[in-house]
């Protein structure tokens, strides 16, 4: 499966629930038909009495189908809270399209990821949250399993697709931000951070803000997004070319062949420290290409969960 392609598609229904649920279903699909298709997706509403506790909220229909016991669960009852943190820095524009709402960047990959997660939450009876920060925190919701909290999590992240994209040079400041969420996420949660990790702070005040989430139980899975081709590999044709930084505005203009070996070394180096303090924090780091597929992510995710029971 192309996500471009597939999203491209969809994107007619301007619905990101819909969308999300045919990512997810696809997904699925492709399970059962990849080397992957002994991995077990579990959607249940119920779950398995033990003996000893009270038998009201026995579903006795389903004893009498099953000649097994199982308990309803109800919007109090998770297994799992999960905590998504989506970067909307301007650099999360990127590529940046003038005048108008992109759905191939690393934002909108990163929403697209989000709401596919948020509807394999719902199905698993897993209680799903939502902060957004740039500069600041700009929207925080604790984990809950409800409908229509669940209305809101997807109306804000469509929020997110639908904005006139305009340079507003949103900066980033994910360590303070990183921060306040660990401080206002009152029960233990696995936080799910999607960002492109283009930080002005120290690697060091970085990690300092994901060692709060772990000091105070969570466990973390990290994202680094990005566009694989252009902000990795610099792939560029050979010309003149003016780079702006959608944060500060800053720009300059040079020959990509120029810098390219040097750029390549520099990148290849921090994420390979980035890779190293993540185990050292047993912070689990992925990357995401926002040119790949969705199932990359939602694969990623679904082991992270296994682990975890």
């Amino acid at each position: 499966m192309n996500n471009l392609l597939d999203i491209q598609q969809l994107q007619q229904f301007d619905n990101l629930e819909f969308i999300s649920k045919e990512v997810v279903e696809g997904f699925i699909t492709g399970l059962h038909r990849s080397p992957f298709h002994g991995f077990s997706v579990e959607f249940a509403e119920h779950r398995l009495y033990n003996t000893g506790e009270s038998t009201k909220h026995l579903d006795w229909k389903l004893f009498a189908r099953t000649d097994r016991l199982f308990v309803k669960q109800y919007e109090e009852e998770t297994n799992l809270r999960c905590q998504l943190v989506i970067d909307t820095s301007s650099s999360m524009l990127f590529p940046f399209e003038k005048g108008k709402p992109s759905r191939s960047n690393k934002l909108a990959f990163s929403v697209y990821s989000a709401g596919a997660i948020i509807y394999l939450l719902r199905k698993q009876r897993d209680a799903a949250g939502l902060s957004l920060f740039s500069d600041e925190v700009d929207f925080h919701s604790q984990a809950r399993l409800s409908s229509v909290h669940i209305d809101l999590l997807y109306n804000q992240l469509a929020n997110l697709l639908n904005q006139e994209q305009s340079i507003t040079h949103k900066k980033t400041n994910t360590v303070e931000a990183l921060h306040m969420i660990a401080e206002n996420i009152h029960k233990r949660s696995l936080v799910i951070l999607f960002s492109d990790l283009v930080e002005q702070e120290s690697t060091d005040e970085l990690f300092e803000a994901l060692q709060h989430l772990r000091y105070n139980k969570h466990e973390v899975l990290l994202f680094n997004v990005t566009d694989h081709r252009q902000e990795r590999e610099f792939d560029f044709r050979n010309q003149p070319y003016r780079f702006v930084d959608l944060e500060t505005g800053e720009h300059l203009k040079f020959s990509p062949q120029d810098l390219k070996n040097n750029y390549r070394k520099a990148v290849s180096e921090y994420f390979e420290e980035m890779r190293v303090r993540c185990g050292q924090y047993q912070i689990d780091l992925a990357e995401a290409d926002i040119n790949e597929d969705f199932k990359h992510v939602l694969y990623t995710y679904l082991l992270k969960r296994k682990r975890l029971f």
